[in-house]
């Protein structure tokens, strides 16, 4: 859709997503060469690439926005962040998902306050190749059914001037607008404190090495202390309660986990070559550590909790909802439904695990595996291979019986060893 078409009168104001990025400064120049009154809005999200998070409205001021606010948004984040946990929720290569569950609680936490402004029009930056843009597109359809919502990457008019990267930085450049240093810009990075999504550039050439990445939230794990670290991890119904001892609120319990994980190299550099939603492949590098610390805290914590019915309904669950995540269908109705049953399990996950962090491995230590302390844990010495607990293994001849009467069956009218 073209730019003029949702300006339908000189009253009608966009409001843009934006991240003080390269997209964000052309996007809101070019608007308003156009005439456009443009409003931005950047949510904090813990950007660990924004050592002052408030030089982003400057920049966007000096882009051309006539006004440009920063909007709290940490703890949507970190509520948003803890269900991507419980839910174990990671796409292909073990992405967690950071930068797709922070685009609903973007879109969320901004048209809050579009109601007060009089904002009628959502625009971001994201590119017409990729998945945010559905994720933007579809959380503000969601939420707000009568916000328009303008993609500058789909509109030809905006396409002609910028087929590419290159052509946006020279065009910010000729204007003088405060973008970082082109010789920065190997690669494009997206950041929240739950981690960093780094793509573009140079990575797009997988002749080569991804270590020219600069990872933003600790250090590649072959430059890790040569000395394992070890992490206690306490948990009451799906929720850290404390790391180490320390009793932290959920926020601070990812922010701690991210300085413990991203010093040993743990969810540091991620490397997945990703099916897009809209069909194409793309080369990401990741980063997550406070989410990969928790996340193999809490998997560890599930073994003593579910028995095989449930692990095998969760492991449904966990695949839809990170495909959900992914695809943008945070807040759909599938999506509530899958989450609501996740939480009966999370109810039930209660304990403390103690981990072995080392060179960007996770290592399940000890638990205090007490009535008391993992009051949930269905881990008992029933399976001891001592002379204990209250299974009998006389009983399961019965049980082996029955099961090879279907198996005789096979062997006598099936089974060919010969596989004609």
């Amino acid at each position: 859709m073209n730019w003029s078409e949702l300006r339908t009168s000189e009253d009608v104001v966009f409001g843009g997503a934006v991240s003080g990025g390269l997209d964000s400064c052309t996007v809101t120049h070019w608007l308003a060469s156009k005439g456009i009154k443009v409003n931005c809005f950047t949510v904090d999200l813990g950007q660990p690439d924004e050592t002052d998070i408030s030089e982003v409205s400057q920049r966007m001021i000096g882009c051309g926005a006539e006004s440009a606010m920063i909007v709290p948004g940490q703890d949507d984040l970190a509520k948003a962040g803890l269900k991507v946990i419980q839910a174990q929720s990671r796409y292909e290569g073990g992405y967690w998902n950071t930068t797709g569950i922070a685009r609903p609680v973007t879109v969320e936490v901004i048209l809050r306050e579009f109601y007060s402004r009089g904002i009628s029009v959502l625009f971001h930056g994201a590119t017409g190749r990729g998945n945010d843009q559905v994720r933007f597109q579809l959380a503000a359809n969601i939420i707000d059914p009568n916000v328009r919502v303008y993609a500058p990457w789909r509109d030809p008019e905006f396409l002609e001037f910028f087929p590419g990267r290159q052509e946006m930085i020279k065009y910010c450049e000729s204007f003088n607008l405060p973008i970082r240093p082109a010789q920065e810009s190997r690669y494009s990075t997206d950041a929240n404190f739950l981690g960093l999504t780094h793509e573009a550039g140079d990575l797009e050439d997988v002749t080569i090495s991804p270590s020219f990445v600069e990872p933003g939230m600790g250090v590649w794990p072959w430059d890790a202390p040569d000395i394992p670290e070890y992490v206690t991890i306490e948990w009451e119904s799906g929720v850290p309660i404390s790391v180490n001892g320390d009793k932290l609120p959920l926020r601070e319990a990812f922010v701690r986990c991210n300085e413990i994980a991203g010093r040993n190299g743990v969810g540091i550099g991620t490397h997945v070559v990703e099916n897009r939603f809209v069909g194409i492949k793309s080369r990401g590098i990741y980063e997550s550590p406070g989410m990969d610390l928790l996340g193999s805290s809490y998997e560890f914590l599930l073994q003593f909790v579910l028995d095989r019915r449930s692990r095998e309904y969760y492991d449904e669950l966990s695949t839809l909802i990170s495909r959900q995540i992914y695809q943008g269908y945070w807040l759909d109705s599938a999506t509530r439904s899958a989450l609501a049953s996740v939480e009966v399990f999370s109810s039930l996950a209660s304990g403390k695990i103690q981990l072995k962090i080392y060179k960007g491995n996770v290592f399940f230590d000890t638990a205090e595996d007490t009535k008391e302390a993992m009051p949930h844990s269905l881990y008992t010495d029933d399976g001891s291979m001592e002379g204990i607990g209250s299974y009998d293994h006389v009983d399961a001849e019965g049980f082996i019986n029955v099961l090879g009467v279907s198996a005789r069956n096979v062997g006598n009218r099936q089974y060919k060893p010969d596989g004609s």
